[in-house]
C-alpha cells in the first residue's frame, strides 16, 4: 500500500487501491506532474526533494544546491527547484534537470534517496557563477559537510574537461567553514575585496577567569582586531542582548577592539571603520 503521508505517485496509489480518483483530487495537490501530497503539507526542500525523485520515476539523483540541503547546509529557501541528474531534458516548472554521468563514488543514499555526494555536490555548486552568494552556499555546505577545500578540488582532478573549472578555483580561493551565515560571508568578502588582509574566523578568545571561550566572527588575532556581524536576534532577544553585552566588556577589558556591523551598514561604512580600527591598533603596538 501507498504510504499517503509522504509525496506519493498518484497513479501508484489509485492502481493500489489506497485511494480513489475523487479522493486524490479532492485531498491531495500535486507538486509535480503525478506526484502529489496531502492539500495542507508544508512544501519543504525535503520534502520537495522526494517529490522530484519521484516525479523521475525513482531513476533520478538529486544534486546540486537540492543535494546540499539534504546535507545539511543551511540558508537555503524551500522554494528553490529542485535539481536532479536525470536525462529527461524537459522537467516541469520547479525542477531543474541535467543528463550529467556520475562516477560510482560521486552518488549515495540518505534513507531511500540517492544524491550526490558532498564532495561532488560542492564541485557542482562551485563551477557556477562565482557570485558573493555562490561562495555563502559553499560556506554553509564546507561547514555543514565538514569537507575541505582540497576535498573539493581532488574532485576536480577527475574531471579535467569540465566546465566552470575557472569559476570553481575563484570560488575555493574565498571559502571559508567559519561563517555562520550568509551575513558574514558578505562581511569577510567585503573586507577582502577592499584590499584588507584575509581575516581569520571563529577566533577563540578565553576570559580572563578562564570560565569561558568566546568566539569572534572575523578579525586578525595578532592585531586583537575583530569584525562581528549582530543580526536583529542581538537587539530583539533580551537574554541575548544582555549575554552580548557582557560578552563585549570582557573583550574589551582584554584588549580587543571589535567592530559591530548591522544590516544597515555600507560596505564602504564597514571597510572604512575597520582600517581606522587597524590604524589606531598599529600605532598604538608600535
Amino acid at each position: 500500500m501507498t504510504n499517503l503521508e509522504d509525496p506519493f505517485i498518484g497513479s501508484e496509489a489509485i492502481t493500489g487501491g489506497s485511494l480513489r480518483s475523487h479522493q486524490l483530487r479532492a485531498r491531495y495537490r500535486a507538486i509535480f506532474p503525478n506526484v502529489y501530497t496531502l492539500t495542507d503539507t508544508e512544501l519543504t526542500l525535503p520534502l520537495r526533494a522526494r517529490a522530484g525523485w519521484l516525479w523521475s520515476h525513482r531513476n533520478g539523483v538529486l544534486m546540486g544546491l537540492t543535494a546540499a540541503g539534504l546535507h545539511g547546509a543551511k540558508w537555503l529557501d524551500d522554494n528553490l527547484p529542485v535539481e536532479l541528474v536525470t536525462s529527461n531534458a524537459r522537467p516541469p516548472r520547479g525542477l531543474r534537470t541535467q543528463d550529467i554521468c556520475l562516477h560510482p563514488e560521486e552518488r549515495m543514499l540518505l534513507g531511500d534517496l540517492p544524491v550526490t555526494t558532498p564532495q561532488r555536490t560542492a564541485f557542482d555548486i562551485g563551477r557556477r557563477h562565482p557570485t558573493r552568494s555562490t561562495v555563502a552556499r559553499m560556506d554553509a555546505l564546507l561547514r555543514a559537510s565538514g569537507l575541505t577545500v582540497d576535498d573539493v578540488a581532488a574532485i576536480a582532478t577527475q574531471h579535467p574537461g569540465a566546465r566552470g573549472l575557472r569559476q570553481l578555483e575563484t570560488v575555493l580561493a574565498l571559502v571559508d567553514a567559519g561563517a555562520q551565515s550568509p551575513r558574514e560571508t558578505w562581511l569577510r568578502l567585503t573586507l577582502i575585496e577592499a584590499g584588507l588582509p584575509r581575516p581569520q574566523t571563529q577566533i577563540p578568545v578565553r576570559a580572563v577567569d578562564g570560565s569561558a571561550t568566546y568566539y569572534l566572527d572575523m578579525g586578525w588575532e595578532d592585531m586583537m582586531v575583530a569584525v562581528e556581524y549582530d543580526g536583529d536576534h542581538h537587539r530583539t532577544d533580551r537574554w541575548q542582548y544582555n549575554k552580548d553585552n557582557r560578552r563585549r566588556e570582557e573583550l574589551e577589558r582584554l584588549g580587543w577592539i571589535v567592530i559591530r556591523v548591522l544590516a544597515s551598514d555600507t560596505s564602504g561604512d564597514v571597510v572604512r571603520r575597520v582600517r581606522d580600527a587597524r590604524s589606531r591598533r598599529a600605532a598604538s603596538l608600535r
